[in-house]
C-alpha cells in the first residue's frame, strides 16, 4: 500500500515479472486492487495485493471494503515516495492502515520502504533516510515495524524485498543447517540460495569458524555480456573461468588465507538498509568497515547483476543455466540446486577445482528437494 505514484507497481514488476528498471516509466497506474499469485518455491503461493493510492481507493479500503483488504494479512508493505509533497495525508492514511491491521490481522509483519531514494543526492541521502525513519517510527507508535531506504536502480530494492518474503518461509533454519553442511564438505567460505525467479535470498550458511586469519570480502564481479565473452557456449551453459588451479585437499578451515579482494563495483551503489553493522563516528558519518568483514551487501548485488545478466542472455536469444569464475583471489559457482532455486558457491582456496564444487551440488539436489517438500508442506 501507499501513495498513488510513490513506486509500488513499479517494484512488483522489477521483482516478480522480471521486468528492467528501464522498462518500469510505462507502468499505468493501479486502478482499485491488483491481485497477483506468485509462485514462490515451486508450490509456495504468494497471494499479493498491489492496492492503488489514490485518494478515492484508499477511502475505500479503510471504510467499505476494510474487513476484505486487512483480513488474513501476513505481511503490509507500506511505500512512502521519499520526495513526497503530501507526507501528511500519506501519514494519516498510513495510521488508519495501522489502525485496520490490528483490528483485523493483528500478528501480521510491517515493512515501511522509503522509496525512490536515488532522487536525493548522494550525500544527503543517510540525513534525509534518517529523518524519515525516526519519523515513521514514532508515527507507528507500539507497532513494530522494519523499515528500508530502497530505488529500482540499485540492491536496495532486493535487501528489503529478501527480508519480506523470508519471514513468509517456513522452516529457513533447516536450510540454513544443511547449507553450512554444504559448505563445509565444498570447504566454501560462503553458500547463499536464491530463489529461482525473482533471484531474491532464500537462506545463507552460517560463518565458517574463526581462525587467525578471517576470510576476506567478497564483492560479486561485474559479469560480461553473454556475446563478447570467450566463456559463453552454444549448449547455454555460460562458464567463466580464469586461470586454472591444481586440485587438491578440501578444508574449510585450514586454507589459505587469499589476499584481498577489490570490489569492482562502483562506490556510489547505495545501501540504506537499517544495517546495526555500520559503525559511526562522533558526528554520525560511517566509519571504514573492517576489510575482514563481508560485504553487507553482496547478496542483493548478487541479486541484482545475475538478473541483469539474464535480460542480457534474452536479448541475444540465450539462456542462462549457470555461471563459474575462477578469479586470483577466489573462485564461485552459480548452479541450479533444485528446480526452484539456485545455490552460490564462493571459495577461497585456490586449490579447490570448479569441478569438484559442481559434483558437490549435484550430490546435494536430493536432499534439497526433499527438504524444500517438507518447507512447503510445514
Amino acid at each position: 500500500m501507499g501513495a498513488s505514484g510513490s513506486g509500488k507497481t513499479s517494484m512488483r514488476s522489477l521483482i516478480f515479472s522480471n521486468n528492467p528498471a528501464s522498462l518500469t516509466s510505462r507502468l499505468g497506474a493501479t486502478i482499485d486492487v491488483e491481485q497477483n499469485h506468485v509462485r514462490f518455491l515451486g508450490d509456495l503461493i504468494l497471494n499479493l495485493w498491489d492496492c492503488g493510492g489514490q485518494d478515492a481507493f484508499m477511502d475505500s479500503y479503510l471504510s467499505t471494503q476494510q474487513s476484505t483488504i486487512f483480513s488474513h494479512v501476513g505481511v503490509l508493505i507500506y511505500v512512502f515516495e521519499v520526495m513526497s509533497q503530501n507526507m501528511q495525508k500519506d501519514l494519516e492514511y498510513y495510521t488508519d492502515c495501522l489502525k485496520a491491521l490490528r483490528k483485523y490481522s493483528p500478528e501480521a509483519s510491517v515493512f515501511l520502504l522509503v522509496h525512490k531514494m536515488d532522487l536525493v543526492r548522494a550525500p544527503q541521502r543517510r540525513t534525509v533516510l534518517d529523518k524519515k525513519m525516526r519519523e515513521l517510527k514514532q508515527v507507528s507508535g507500539e507497532m513494530a515495524v522494519t523499515l528500508f531506504g530502497t530505488s529500482i536502480y540499485d540492491e536496495t530494492l532486493y535487501k528489503a524485498w529478501s527480508n519480506i518474503v523470508h519471514t513468509l518461509i517456513p522452516n529457513v533454519s533447516i536450510l540454513t543447517k544443511h547449507l553450512t553442511t554444504l559448505a563445509d564438505a565444498c570447504s566454501a567460505t560462503e553458500v547463499v540460495l536464491f530463489e529461482r525467479t525473482t533471484f531474491l535470498v532464500i537462506a545463507t550458511s552460517a560463518p565458517p569458524p574463526t581462525t587467525t586469519e578471517p576470510p576476506q570480502p567478497i564483492s560479486p564481479p561485474t559479469v560480461p555480456s553473454p556475446n563478447t565473452s570467450e566463456g559463453s557456449t552454444s549448449s547455454h551453459r555460460n562458464a567463466f573461468s580464469g586461470s586454472s588451479t591444481p586440485f587438491g585437499p578440501t578444508s574449510r578451515t585450514t586454507s589459505p588465507p587469499p589476499p584481498p579482494v577489490t570490489s569492482p563495483l562502483s562506490s556510489s551503489t547505495l545501501d540504506f538498509s537499517d544495517d546495526q553493522s555500520v559503525t559511526q563516528d562522533a558526528n554520525g558519518d560511517p566509519t571504514p568497515s573492517d576489510p575482514h568483514q563481508l560485504d553487507a551487501t553482496r547478496y542483493e548485488r548478487t541479486s541484482e547483476l545475475i538478473k541483469a545478466f539474464k535480460h542480457t542472455c534474452a536479448r541475444v536469444r540465450d539462456e542462462f543455466h549457470t555461471l563459474e569464475m575462477e578469479l586470483a583471489d577466489f573462485t564461485a559457482v552459480l548452479d541450479e540446486l533444485t528446480k526452484n532455486t539456485y545455490v552460490l558457491v564462493v571459495v577461497h582456496n585456490p586449490t579447490i577445482e570448479t569441478a569438484a564444487l559442481r559434483m558437490n551440488i549435484r550430490l546435494a539436489r536430493k536432499k534439497f528437494e526433499e527438504i524444500q517438500g517438507d518447507n512447503v508442506v510445514a
